[in-house]
């Protein structure tokens, strides 16, 4: 039975992994208007029915939701209908597959930076403040193109702008209430976008201290070994010129009788 589930949960990674590839590639065709965007907007819109349907139904069987939505953050941003280039988002989950099959420890590629790498993406709190600003970008753009009767990519292309503090001012807000979901994103996307540079920088901080403290640490406990060392043969030395002077003093006298 184990081994039947065992293939089950392989030929579902193994769809779930072609399937994420081929839409990333996708919309990556679709974003810089190579072939057919005809049928590859049909392939992105069906491929996005896909992945709701999955993300749905693996919610509803989860035993603990919240740490699903904790750990499937990107997933959710996958399947954001606003653009073709969220799909990217889909590539987390073919990182968590990768972790689940231990498939970097079987190649031997399995180290500190995959430990660096989670570490950095849960336990500094950076999943969920990217994901918090994510998801108040993504409101402001649907809320702006409503309102501001502008399409949905000029809407995000405005709303990232703003977030970030750019604000190359081709697009604007006219209506009182887009001034208003303006003023909301300014002061909730800055803010955590500024909480978000600012967690990768402290890691890179800490962790630069930490290198740094760990070299001095392996220098000094390196330098105490070589003292040692240096110690224990003085006293050997000292040792045998103790005794070449007790075999000097023997034979001396044996000379003098």
């Amino acid at each position: 039975m184990k081994a039947k589930q065992r293939r089950w949960i392989g030929g579902y990674h193994l769809s779930v992994t072609i399937l994420t590839i081929w839409s990333v590639i996708n919309a990556l065709l679709l974003s810089f208007h190579v072939g057919d965007w005809r049928v590859e907007a049909q392939i992105s819109n069906g491929l996005l029915v896909v992945f709701v349907v999955d993300y749905f139904v693996r919610l509803t069987l989860s035993k603990d939701r919240k740490t699903f939505l904790i750990h499937s953050a990107f997933d959710l941003m996958g399947i954001v209908p606003m653009h073709p280039i969220f799909a990217v988002f889909r590539l987390g989950r073919l990182a968590r597959m990768i972790q689940y099959h231990h498939l970097f420890w079987k190649l031997g590629l399995d180290g500190k930076w995959t430990h660096d790498f989670h570490r950095f993406i849960y336990s500094t709190g950076f999943i969920y403040l990217f994901s918090i600003s994510i998801a108040i970008i993504v409101l402001s753009a649907l809320l702006f193109s409503v309102f501001e009767h502008q399409s949905l990519s000029d809407s995000l292309w405005w709303a990232i702008t703003t977030a970030t503090t750019v604000g190359y001012g081709d697009d604007t807000p006219h209506t009182a209430v887009g001034k208003i979901i303006a003023v909301g994103l300014m002061f909730g996307g800055i803010g955590f976008i500024g909480l978000l540079t600012s967690t990768i920088t402290d890691f890179f901080t800490k962790e630069t201290s930490e290198a740094v403290q760990t070299t001095d640490s392996e220098d000094q406990q390196n330098l105490q070994q070589l003292l040692i060392k240096v110690e224990t043969l003085t006293q050997k030395i000292d040792q045998l010129q103790t005794e070449v002077h007790q075999l000097k003093g023997g034979n001396a006298k044996k000379k003098d009788r």
